[in-house]
């Protein structure tokens, strides 16, 4: 078996079988490319039906020279999932990496606006221009809904039920779920549409995309990340920031204000518990106050 046949029937598993959106599965291709990469640099002969564990560590020696520990792990469990796809699918007997650690990372909790900071980075956008009120809107649903930025630049016209106070949100693996937006998301939603999408010549195919760019088509995640980055800089924000910050303080908000978890990992889209409980990073002032609330002893 050759690598890139492998790598292709891998990439099919990860999309058909486990679901997984088209960005993870590049991210877990990427993984398999350096290997093979690595290689053919060092003229190794290896397929991956004969590779060792051996090869692997080397390989792995190698990267760790030049990355991180949290990138190093995330290498590691990348490419003992593909080998343990081959085993599954009987091409090997055993995992190469079986053996391999993962270094000991620290659990890095996300940064976090306040509601001032959030309140700054909005009333800094000049409205003066036409995507002023786009990019108002957009923070507010990032914000206000907790989107992730690739369910955000997918959202549709037809995803907006306003009368029922909800939108449909398609997530990882195209899973979809039903967000509550608070009336004032929806103002500047519609304040967005009305006075500037109506006015866009809009291309073919893109009709129903809520979010559009200046001519007319989807916009990329990048630019996404380019218009929170300018604004943070316009105000002189030392945090670093990203579309995925306003999901992380939409869910610690909700959580300092007495939200249960539950209702939180149901809006966010996460499939376990435990991923939230992450993702919101219970604080000691949150736990303080449960015990206060909830212990017969207060």
């Amino acid at each position: 078996m050759k690598w890139q046949h492998a790598l292709k029937d891998y990439q099919l598993y990860l999309k058909i079988e486990r679901g997984l959106s088209q960005n993870s599965i590049d991210s877990y291709s990427l993984d398999i490319q350096k290997l093979i990469l690595f290689l053919e640099e060092n003229n190794i002969n290896s397929s991956p039906i004969s590779i060792t564990s051996e090869i692997t560590q080397q390989f792995i020696y190698e990267v760790a020279k030049h990355v991180n520990a949290r990138s190093q792990s995330r290498l590691i469990s990348g490419l003992r999932s593909f080998f343990n796809y081959l085993v599954f699918e009987d091409y090997r007997k055993t995992n190469p990496l079986e053996l391999i650690e993962s270094p000991k990372i620290g659990r890095k909790l996300p940064d976090t606006l306040t509601e001032d900071e959030i309140d700054t980075l909005i009333t800094s956008i000049d409205l003066s221009k036409p995507q002023g009120e786009r990019n108002r809107a957009i923070l507010e649903t990032l914000y206000g809904c907790g989107l992730r930025v690739s369910e955000l630049v997918n959202l549709k016209l037809s995803d907006l039920f306003f009368d029922e106070g909800f939108i449909k949100v398609t997530g990882k693996g195209d899973k979809q779920r039903f967000v509550p937006i608070v009336p004032i998301t929806q103002k500047y939603i519609n304040i967005y549409r009305k006075e500037v999408r109506n006015h866009i010549n809009i291309q073919a195919g893109f009709e129903d995309t809520l979010f559009l760019n200046r001519r007319g088509k989807q916009l990329t995640r990048a630019m996404i990340f380019t218009i929170i980055k300018q604004l943070a800089e316009k105000i002189g924000l030392k945090k670093n920031i990203s579309p995925h910050t306003f999901r992380h303080s939409f869910a610690t908000h909700l959580l300092q204000n007495d939200a249960d978890l539950r209702s939180i990992q149901l809006m966010l889209g996460h499939e376990s518990i435990t991923t939230t409980e992450i993702y919101v990073h219970l604080d000691k002032s949150h736990l303080t106050k449960v015990v206060e609330k909830y212990h017969p002893r207060k």
